[in-house]
Formats: structure tokens, sequence, C-alpha cells
């Protein structure tokens, strides 16, 4: 794995501001926000996407997450929040490393802007893709 940004937090050799640690997660505040509170939460394991994190570190990740965000809501007064994984630099992943964004949004417009444009999926395709995925699951 890449010698990133993240695995020099983890190590203690960059700074931070750490609003929860754990043996197998760090969250810290985001130092380009692009909203106030804009929170990352990491996991310890070197992986650069989120399919090839273990088991463990996604659970980990996963049970932290509302804690987390709870407390981000109540530190900030946001009431709205947006919470992204990005995989890979065509999904918009700027470091090589897992992290999940907490970012709150505001009344005022600040915050994570999607766009979205959905399409319409086919009964048969949809089926046999659903099939095709829970086959993988295992």
């Amino acid at each position: 794995m890449a010698d990133t940004i993240f695995k020099k937090i983890i190590a203690g050799e960059a700074p931070c501001h750490k609003v929860y640690e754990d043996d197998l997660v760090l969250s810290f505040l985001d130092i380009f926000p692009i909203s106030r509170g804009h929170t990352l939460v990491i996991p310890k394991e070197p992986a650069e996407l989120l399919h090839q994190l273990s088991d463990e570190s996604a659970a980990a990740i996963g049970r932290v997450l509302p804690r987390i965000s709870r407390a981000v809501l109540a530190a900030t007064g946001a009431v709205h929040y947006n919470v992204l994984e990005n995989n890979g630099a065509p999904a918009h992943q700027a470091i090589p490393h897992v992290h999940f964004h907490i970012i709150p949004k505001y009344d005022d417009g600040s915050g994570l802007g999607v766009g979205w444009k959905p399409t319409e999926l086919p009964s048969d395709e949809g089926a046999a893709l659903a099939a095709k995925i829970a086959a993988g699951v295992g």
C-alpha cells in the first residue's frame, strides 16, 4: 500500500485533530473541510478500497460511524449530513486509503453537493443482476 498521509497520521508521524480512536479505527477532522465539522473515519488496517477491508475492520467502522455521526451533529448543531466513501481515483478518491467522510449539511448550502442522474432498471435485467450479485456475496 502507498505511503499516505493517513498512514502517517495513524503512525503518529503527522498531526490531526482527533475525535475518536480505538484499536481498529481512527477519526479526525478533515483539514480541507467542505462544511464545519467535516470528519473522517478511517480503518487502521492498510486497505485502499472498501472491498479489500477485513470483516473485522469493516465491522469496527460500521460500529462507530453512527456514534461519531451523533457526536458531529451534537457538536455542530447540524441536523442533516452525508456519509461518503469513494473507491478509486475515477470515483473521486483522493487518498488511496479507505476513508469515510461525515459531512454536515447546513441551511446556508454548505456541505456536499451531489449530482444524481438516475436511469430506469428493466425488471428482467434487475432480476438477473441481483441473482449474480447475490451469488457472489457468500
